[in-house]
């Protein structure tokens, strides 16, 4: 018998028309008790050699939902792929800022401008 509830994640895989990229859209708030789909969907699309993670519709991440998206960015980079952020909202923006993530990742406005971006940089 269900609560009710719904998940406080929602991790949606989406392959792109470039076989190469998957789009991970992230719906909710990620942090130590919800992190497993995130974890989950990262591991499905590590066979991309480029995950874009959709964070338009995270409204919360802490430091496990960091750390998780900073040992899936070094596991695409050990396997000449990357890992990439868009639409970062104020909350989970500014913890990207605080903790230096901004340095790390490539982040980008929105999907649509990360997908244009193609292969440039690395």
């Amino acid at each position: 018998m269900g609560t009710g509830r719904q998940p406080r994640l929602v991790v949606e895989i989406r392959p792109e028309a470039r076989t190469d990229t998957v789009v991970l859209v992230m719906t909710g708030e990620v942090d130590h008790d919800s992190a497993g789909p995130l974890k989950a969907a990262l591991e499905e699309g590590s066979g991309a050699r480029r995950i874009i993670a959709d964070c338009s519709g995270l409204q919360f991440c802490d430091s496990t939902g960091l750390n998780v998206l900073l040992k899936a960015r070094l596991r695409m980079l050990s396997h000449g792929g990357r890992l990439d952020l868009a639409g970062l909202r104020p909350p989970v923006d500014r913890m990207f800022e605080i903790t230096g993530a901004h340095n790390v990742f490539r982040v980008f406005q929105d999907v649509e401008t990360a997908l244009m971006d193609g292969e440039a940089g690395t």
